[in-house]
């Protein structure tokens, strides 16, 4: 199948250089890092959901603050820097 791809030009330059030391064409190179990659993919464990953290602190809106109000957030915060 052919396809196209976007490859820095510096890893495209060293990828050639090694197909042709090695005496294989480009494509071969690539196949071959490809299921290097997908057989070490493989072998992982299975991914686990990532868990998230979760603040269970207690507290709430600060008083006089609007959390609807972009310019009373943005004054809270600038008044936060000064202290």
């Amino acid at each position: 199948m052919k396809t196209t791809l976007d490859i820095d030009d510096g890893l495209l330059a060293s990828a050639k250089a090694l197909a042709a030391q090695q005496r294989t064409t480009l494509t071969r190179l690539i196949e071959e890092g490809l299921r290097l990659r997908l057989r070490d993919v493989r072998q992982l464990p299975p991914a686990t959901k990532p868990r998230l953290p979760v603040y269970r602190g207690r507290g709430g809106l600060v008083t006089g603050i609007d959390p609807t109000s972009n310019q009373s957030l943005l004054a809270a915060l600038e008044a936060d820097d000064d202290a």
